[in-house]
């Protein structure tokens, strides 16, 4: 399965700007199942795009748009699993190629921003949730999604937007650590939340995306949709504020749960990598 349907042309390693990487594992998934689905899924939608952006006026995929093998899940358990993965990534940033990962659940993010932050120290993440995702441990691991952003955020930066769900716990660390959070709701009713967003960011940015930041209405085929979300043009407009600030050296798109039947979801979270591949190889330009 080739992300795009890109011919060999376009889809090489050695040419490839992006290396899209599909990581079908939710162990830690704790309410609706399904996410080890969403990398196939978004493929498959994939392969169905017009590859001309009209937004920027492109063909994105001349860039090159290399799919990796699905990577193998490995069942000792989600550390091993986030090993796995900063192996993986860690090899992609060898050959200075961008990082694109396909989840499966959140708890994946923590392997790519590992990698990341090992070749960028001055890395921060953008965090795009309906859920904080700061619980120190939650069902017997600190590895669970529900813990992905803790770990990070015991790395390097955490930025986030969208959140309008977390526990008491959660709120306690937040507020204590000074984490940066933006809600759906200041995101509704700000003007320049944007700018405001993307000045908490340093110059090398990971961009972390679980798709039920989205509102339900657009987004049902996740394991736990939230009420009151932002939608496709509020999500686009901070990514493309962060491409023109910043430099993103990787992105990840997770959680989705494809419904059987229902492909809008799909096609989505296809359409809303291909955009921000756009998004990136238009700084890159001279």
């Amino acid at each position: 399965m080739i992300f795009g349907g890109m011919t060999r042309e376009y889809s090489s390693f050695d040419e490839a700007t992006f290396v899209v990487v599909p990581v079908p594992y939710d162990l830690t998934t704790t309410y609706q199942a399904g996410a080890r689905n969403g990398p196939a899924a978004i493929i498959d939608a994939s392969c169905q795009m017009e590859l001309y952006d009209e937004e920027l006026g492109v063909e994105t995929y001349r860039e090159g748009i290399h799919t990796t093998e699905f990577l193998e899940v490995e069942a000792d358990g989600p550390f091993t699993m986030i090993q796995s993965i900063r192996k993986n990534v860690a090899e992609i940033l060898a050959y200075d190629k961008i990082p694109v990962i396909l989840g499966g659940e959140h708890s994946i993010t923590l392997g790519a921003v590992q990698a990341l932050n090992d070749k960028y120290p001055s890395l921060s993440v953008l965090h795009l949730d309906a859920h904080a995702d700061m619980r120190d441990a939650y069902q017997g691991t600190p590895y669970s999604h529900a813990c992905v952003s803790r770990r990070i955020v015991e790395r390097c930066p955490v930025v986030q937007v969208g959140i309008r769900s977390m526990s008491v716990e959660e709120a306690l660390f937040m507020k204590e650590q000074g984490i940066p959070s933006y809600s759906s709701e200041f995101v509704h009713e700000n003007d320049g939340w944007e700018k405001e967003i993307c000045g908490r960011l340093t110059d090398d940015v990971y961009v972390s995306i679980d798709l039920d930041v989205f509102d339900p209405s657009i987004m049902p085929a996740v394991g736990t949709p939230e009420p009151g979300g932002i939608y496709w043009k509020d999500v686009t407009r901070i990514l493309r504020e962060v491409s023109e600030s910043c430099t993103i050296r990787g992105f990840d798109v997770v959680e989705l749960a494809p419904i059987p039947g229902m492909v809008a979801p799909d096609f989505t979270a296809a359409k809303l990598i291909y955009r921000i591949m756009g998004y990136i190889t238009s700084q890159r330009q001279p």
